[in-house]
């Protein structure tokens, strides 16, 4: 049998964990292994059960979603992924989110498919953002939103140094990353196999110094990588 991706829910609600859990043990490749219902506990779950991936809610008493994903992902070899879980669409959210570490953002309001596809793409190491949400970190990072990140007169940065450091397949492949291809897309865009992928996603971090995909993204549209309006794919 085929491991399991293990879930840890974190939701102060009782009633959304039972909802989750519902649906995720539904399908045969996902184990819920543990509930927590604040940060504090999150954090204390995540040492003890070590899960694949945290479904990770943002308000919630005493230690909120944003600190305790902060807690757990400055554990590089954790190895746990964090999915946040909101019922706001909020930019501050969003970003405080990305910027703690997590590898995924989704509203509660999306269907139960999006949340069994959300962990899976999740546990398969890459990051998750629905086309939406990708438009608006795209549009952060090149200054062509309110909450740009040009200079003073809006103007973008030239390219980054660290760019000569890649190879040309890795500029392909950072190309891909930011067009929103997940590892198995790339592959076959590029006729390779996805672990020869993945091995070229973690040069890429490691030579650039990043974090994350969701880093690479936005590290790839700073720089002239990548067009805004071709990145996300619907």
């Amino acid at each position: 049998m085929a491991t399991s991706i293990r879930v840890l829910l974190v939701d102060d609600h009782a009633l959304v964990r039972s909802g989750f859990r519902a649906i995720l043990e539904s399908e045969p490749d996902i184990a819920v292994v543990g509930e927590a219902a604040n940060g504090e506990e999150a954090v204390a779950q995540a040492a003890a059960l070590t899960p694949d991936i945290i479904c990770m809610d943002v308000q919630m008493p005493g230690m909120d979603g944003l600190e305790a994903t902060r807690q757990i992902t400055s554990d590089a070899a954790g190895g746990t992924g964090v999915l946040v879980l909101t019922t706001f669409d909020r930019d501050d959210y969003l970003f405080a989110a990305l910027e703690a570490g997590a590898a995924g953002f989704l509203l509660k309001n999306a269907s139960p498919e999006k949340l069994v596809e959300a962990v899976r793409v999740v546990a398969s190491g890459d990051a998750l953002l629905a086309p939406d949400v990708t438009r608006r970190v795209i549009a952060r990072a090149t200054g062509t939103g309110a909450r740009g990140v040009g200079g003073a007169n809006g103007e973008i940065p030239g390219p980054d140094a660290r760019l000569a450091e890649l190879t040309e397949r890795e500029r392909e492949v950072l190309t891909l990353l930011a067009r929103g291809l997940a590892n198995a897309e790339i592959a076959r865009e590029l006729w390779l196999g996805e672990a020869t992928v993945k091995t070229h996603v973690s040069k890429i971090l490691q030579k650039l110094g990043l974090r994350d995909r969701v880093h690479a993204v936005v590290f790839a549209y700073e720089n002239g990588c990548a067009v805004p309006g071709e990145s996300p794919t619907e």
